[in-house]
């Protein structure tokens, strides 16, 4: 098994489509650091305009901290779309180039060689998530430096440097769950559909509608609180003033629950496929 797992992260790191990966998130970063240096003042000076005539500002409110916010607000859809052509790739490239029927002559169990994929797209999912919020702090900090953070969710928060950095590194944290849970899905889609143009426009049209119905009040104890598109956004919960720890925890368990529960299926599809 660990040799099957090496071989997979080996295979991984020599596709080009990775460190395409890595820059196009790191392009990404940039645009949306480079839109906040040239204009980020003047929006912000617009949205705070109204409460400059009741409160008292102190210090640079666009700073590290709220570019950090931004860049995770902004790259929670372009990070899984990201996700899903890569992985999905480690086994839709492998059907194409016919490289899945001689590894399969060989003595090696297809539930433990699907196993090794869904693991080291679960550890490649963890380190560019790191990876992003490495560089996101490293380049926030560096241009914009420290200060408190603003947030609008049903209200307007204020959080002090210190604590705003600890709330994002948990957003990360959080979000990196989320970010797992859409790699085994697309992973899981390469197993079923096989082609890779098919599974890149299913695996898009999935992240799409999971996000569309984030928004949807389905008037539904059940829907509305244990559906897995209610449970993309926990990284949420952390900037609210008082955290729903309970809240969290919860979300987080049953997203990880229906991760392993698509796992599962992924590897009972491929044991009893025939890959000829």
């Amino acid at each position: 098994m660990r040799n099957l797992i090496f071989s997979e992260a080996y295979k991984l790191l020599k596709q080009s489509k990775t460190y395409y990966a890595l820059a196009a998130i790191f392009v990404i970063e940039i645009i949306i650091l480079f839109s906040a240096y040239s204009q980020g003042q003047s929006v912000l000076d617009l949205l705070l305009d109204n409460l400059k005539n009741s409160f008292h500002f102190e210090g640079n409110l666009l700073n590290g901290n709220l570019l950090s916010y931004l860049i995770l607000n902004t790259l929670w859809f372009h990070l899984p779309l990201i996700l899903i052509v890569i992985i999905s790739g480690t086994l839709t490239s492998e059907y194409k180039d016919r490289t899945l029927l001689s590894v399969m002559l060989q003595p090696v169990s297809k539930w433990k060689f699907i196993l090794s994929k869904y693991i080291v797209a679960i550890v490649f999912t963890l380190l560019i998530v790191f990876f992003l919020a490495l560089t996101t702090f490293i380049l926030s900090y560096s241009i914009f430096g420290k200060g408190d953070l603003i947030v609008y969710l049903d209200t307007l928060n204020f959080f002090e440097s210190s604590d705003a950095f600890h709330r994002i590194m948990w957003a990360f944290t959080v979000g990196a769950i989320s970010m797992v849970f859409f790699s085994v899905v697309s992973l899981t889609l390469a197993i079923i559909f096989e082609e890779a143009t098919k599974t890149w426009i299913l695996g898009a049209f999935f992240l799409i509608v999971s996000n569309l119905l984030l928004k949807v009040n389905f008037d539904n104890y059940v829907l509305d609180n244990w559906l897995y598109v209610k449970l993309n956004d926990t990284w949420q919960y952390l900037f609210y003033y008082a955290i729903p720890w309970d809240k969290i925890y919860l979300n987080t368990v049953i997203l990880i629950i229906y991760t392993i529960i698509t796992m599962v299926f992924g590897i009972i599809i491929f044991t009893k496929k025939d890959v000829n």
